[in-house]
């Protein structure tokens, strides 16, 4: 083998190892940049876990769920019900909701059916103007105060349905549909003209109840239900208009009154202004 040819045998050989020591210090050296990298990220863990174990206990914390006992008026409605665009569905709330929640602006249909809900005040509805439908349905509603609907002069529908109501509150005026049935209604606890301004009401649900005698109903009625009450007696007046035989009721055409202890047969004269006869006893 010639100079020349060592010569460059040994270049190429001295490149080999220069090559080869590079690559494992390469390896070397990302390897601990590795290593280096997981430590940080389990040191911020364990940061994050201890920096969690030393909040103070009245801190705010979005995955800690109402504690044992606590209020859920003190949680956003919109956390504890279900907020649609104008809708909100409060429908079994656990933890219990025994009040009113607090609605967001211009809601149109509020959904609290089979809560704890106790009372209806006058404050629940002050500023929620546009409320078209409220359904409490289910609850054990037994007091409300009066007012608590004055200002709702868009409601077109109301449920108090299955409550423990003993009376009945001021009604608003463009009420369409009202039911109270299921509840402890006797005739002491509706006024004589709760019903009397209610111009477009269409549809009365008093079934179920504890009442003596049919409250006035006006005109507008269509679906009267009275069932299952302690109704024992009804006049030419409860219905048709004593000082005016030609007078004729064509807006109703259900009345429901069985289940209660009244005979219609012996009132003939009280639905000679009907279209069509009352359900219930006639004999």
């Amino acid at each position: 083998m010639g100079t020349r040819q060592r010569m460059l045998l040994s270049a190429v050989i001295f490149a080999s190892w220069v090559l080869s020591a590079s690559g494992a210090q390469y390896h070397t050296h990302r390897h601990h940049r590795l290593q280096d990298v997981a430590l940080t990220e389990e040191t911020d863990v364990r940061a994050q876990r201890n920096k969690r174990a030393l909040l103070p206990a009245d801190t705010p914390d979005d995955s800690t769920p109402l504690p044992p006992g606590g209020d859920p008026s003190d949680l956003p409605t919109c956390l504890l019900c279900v907020c649609l665009t104008g809708s909100v569905y409060c429908e079994e709330v656990d933890p219990d909701m025994t009040s009113v929640p607090t609605l967001p602006k211009e809601t149109n249909y509020l959904y609290a059916r089979y809560n704890k809900i106790k009372k209806i005040t006058a404050k629940d509805f002050g500023d929620i103007v546009t409320l078209k439908r409220i359904d409490f349905t289910g609850n054990i509603i037994s007091e409300i105060e009066d007012g608590a609907f004055a200002k709702l002069s868009m409601l077109e529908e109301l449920s108090l349905a299955e409550n423990q109501l003993v009376k009945l509150p001021m009604l608003p005026a463009k009420l369409v549909s009202f039911n109270a049935n299921h509840n402890k209604l006797r005739t002491k606890g509706i006024k004589s003209n709760a019903f009397k301004k209610l111009s477009k009401l269409a549809h009365l649900y008093l079934a179920h109840n504890e009442l003596e005698a049919v409250p006035l109903i006006p005109e507008t009625v269509r679906t009267l239900h009275l069932q299952n009450n302690n109704i024992s007696s009804v006049t030419v007046d409860t219905f048709c208009k004593s000082n005016n035989t030609y007078y004729i009721r064509p807006n109703m055409n259900e009345i429901r009154m069985d289940g209660n202890p009244v005979i219609l047969g012996q009132y003939p004269s009280s639905f000679i202004c009907l279209q069509s006869l009352p359900i219930g006893r006639y004999q």
